[in-house]
């Protein structure tokens, strides 16, 4: 792995992309989980390191944060789409659904990440004046785990997902380029791959149904339905599982420039659109005919063209308006501030 190719975001870039598309991946085959042990597995291995990936991901490139008017430009960045599409989903839904009460402190599906990007950065502001590090992500992985013994704590505010992902975008602002460097050592790729191979095998046959929403990181141990002794041990069990993929993952990102190398800035406008897609095809006949088909094969080909057609210029140059209130030359957009990092 050459510093130059590292210093100039090829292999963070490869990273963000393939994450994007497994978020959007992970949506499609979401409604037919339950059909299907190879989907439901899949699934559940996919939500064991894609959200914490991007969330370190996010944390490493938050090293600035002291820097005068970063706040500023993360709040602007973050909270001007997380108001619009609040907004656009509370429309959607009512139209759907009938009746809908509209507010913007618990946030409709994906845009939890938003609203939990603001607050891990207001934590990080916090964190940082720990002067030794190994103190910072101990305290963290405290609150992350004792977070869950609040009954009433959940998607208000994000709160849950943020207290219990926030040891992992902590720990992405406490790694430095050198760390990956000795992540991407060509002696270390196969271990990757058997130690993620190992862990889907596993989830085959010995992955428990109820277990997926400790992947989820939404709901109260009281909600998870397990005794309270036990939650904290399967809490740091999961925190286990997530490193050990997330770390994994990192290793068998390509490190070198790829044809979507370029695409792994325009995450954001993946994530924000993609969810209405889905939606679109959930009020289809489309799901029940790809489940009497069995042919989920589809649903991946339909990831791929969704991900590559809503990361390219013309729909960042439609939706651009829409998702910052602003327009700019497109070569201006690429050469973004590589500051905020979001799936």
């Amino acid at each position: 792995m050459k510093t130059k190719e590292l210093n100039r975001d090829f292999y963070f870039d490869n990273a963000k992309f393939i994450l994007i598309f497994l978020v959007v991946f992970g949506h499609f085959i979401s409604p037919h989980k339950s059909n299907s042990e190879f989907l439901y597995t899949l699934y559940n291995f996919i939500y064991t390191f894609h959200m914490p990936a991007f969330i370190m991901i996010a944390g490493f490139f938050s090293k600035g944060i002291f820097k005068d008017g970063y706040l500023k430009k993360i709040f602007k960045k973050v909270l001007i789409p997380y108001f619009i599409f609040q907004l656009v989903y509370f429309v959607f839904y009512t139209f759907k659904n009938g009746e809908e009460t509209f507010s913007l402190f618990d946030p409709y599906w994906t845009l939890w990440f938003l609203l939990s990007m603001v607050l891990w950065n207001v934590l990080l502001i916090l964190f940082v004046r720990f002067k030794y590090p190994s103190v910072m992500m101990g305290i963290a992985l405290v609150i992350g785990v004792f977070a869950g013994y609040i009954q009433d704590i959940g998607t208000y505010l994000s709160l849950s997902r943020t207290f219990v992902f926030f040891p992992v975008f902590l720990l992405g602002y406490l790694l430095k380029k050198e760390h990956f460097h000795k992540l991407l050592q060509p002696n270390k790729r196969v271990a990757a791959a058997v130690i993620l191979v190992s862990m889907f095998v596993s989830y085959f046959f010995f992955f428990p149904q109820e277990a997926k929403d400790w992947l989820l990181a939404s709901s109260s141990y009281e909600e998870l339905g397990v005794e309270l002794g036990q939650a904290a041990l399967v809490r740091i069990l999961m925190y286990g599982l997530m490193f050990i993929a997330t770390f994994s993952f990192m290793t068998l990102v390509p490190r070198r420039r790829m044809f979507f190398t370029h695409l792994g800035g325009r995450t954001l406008y993946v994530y924000l659109l993609h969810g209405f897609i889905i939606k679109l095809f959930s009020i289809t006949p489309f799901y029940e005919l790809v489940d009497k088909t069995g042919n989920y094969l589809v649903l991946l080909g339909l990831a791929i063209i969704v991900t590559l057609v809503l990361s390219s210029k013309p729909i960042i140059t439609v939706a651009q308006p829409v998702i910052e209130l602003r327009t700019s030359l497109i070569q201006r957009f690429v050469h973004r501030d590589r500051t905020v990092n979001v799936s």
